[in-house]
């Protein structure tokens, strides 16, 4: 083996992973918020050789079904609104939760920019399906809110998953980029969908829901549904959100 050959194939073991995620950002949200947990516990998710924050909640009862709980654009997992109120509401009916810090950018950051860091998805999602499976879960379901719902839908798509649904919160379609938008994933994601979003949600949202039905038609397990005067982060409308959900749910 020549020097030369020798000299590539050190380098190239020696490469880490790159990231274009905020990950100084995605830092100070860990130290801002793990101090205030009052349900739950902080976790470290392994993923592309790191720790991610998350935040992990059991059921309320003896169970091994389990929800990610995946937030929308720049937030964090215990976000107050949607996040939270799942993440911990629905340890009451059974199921463990695991919200994971998702890839983020700056807060001025455009949705084109975003779409750098969605090859950072699929390692942080298939590592907190991994977790939930090691505390015991066999029944996994994806909740995501927002732009969180577009980088799950991506995932789902493209990636060897084993959830076995995915709920949907306020999810668009307006992305350039086919290789992103949530309604070219749908068609290629075949577990049951809710598209759930609200009456008074953003333009994005409510422009798409033709295109995101056009997206799911070809899957007969997909499903539509709009909560009545509910805005995008289903403010004052908890209670709505999750008598939602767990009806849904209660398939699994």
């Amino acid at each position: 083996m020549n020097n030369y050959y020798l000299t590539y194939l050190l380098a190239f073991s020696m490469v880490v992973p790159v990231f274009a995620s905020d990950i100084d950002k995605e830092e100070r949200w860990r130290d801002e918020v793990s101090d205030f947990i009052m349900d739950g516990e902080a976790v470290d998710i392994v993923a592309d050789n790191r720790g991610v924050f998350g935040i992990y909640t059991e059921a309320e009862s003896d169970s091994k079904k389990g929800i990610i709980v995946v937030h929308g654009t720049g937030v964090h997992p215990n976000w107050e609104q949607v996040i939270q109120p799942i993440r911990v509401r629905m340890t009451g009916n059974g199921w463990h939760t695991l919200a994971i810090q998702m890839p983020i950018l700056g807060n001025d950051a455009t949705s084109s920019e975003y779409a750098a860091i969605y090859p950072e998805v699929p390692p942080r999602l298939k590592a907190a399906e991994e977790f939930l499976k090691e505390k015991g879960v066999t029944t996994l379901v994806i909740i995501a809110h927002s732009q969180g719902a577009t980088m799950s839908s991506y995932y789902l798509a493209g990636s060897s998953s084993d959830a076995v649904g995915f709920i949907a919160i306020g999810m668009n379609a307006t992305q350039s980029d086919n290789h992103i938008n949530s309604a070219e994933s749908l068609k290629k994601i075949g577990i049951p969908v809710l598209d759930l979003y609200g009456s008074e949600d953003l333009p994005a949202v409510l422009e798409t829901v033709a295109t995101r039905k056009h997206g799911g038609a070809g899957n007969p397990r997909y499903s539509q549904q709009v909560v009545n005067g509910a805005n995008h982060f289903f403010d004052d409308k908890d209670d709505e959100l999750i008598a939602v959900v767990s009806k849904w749910l209660k398939e699994f």
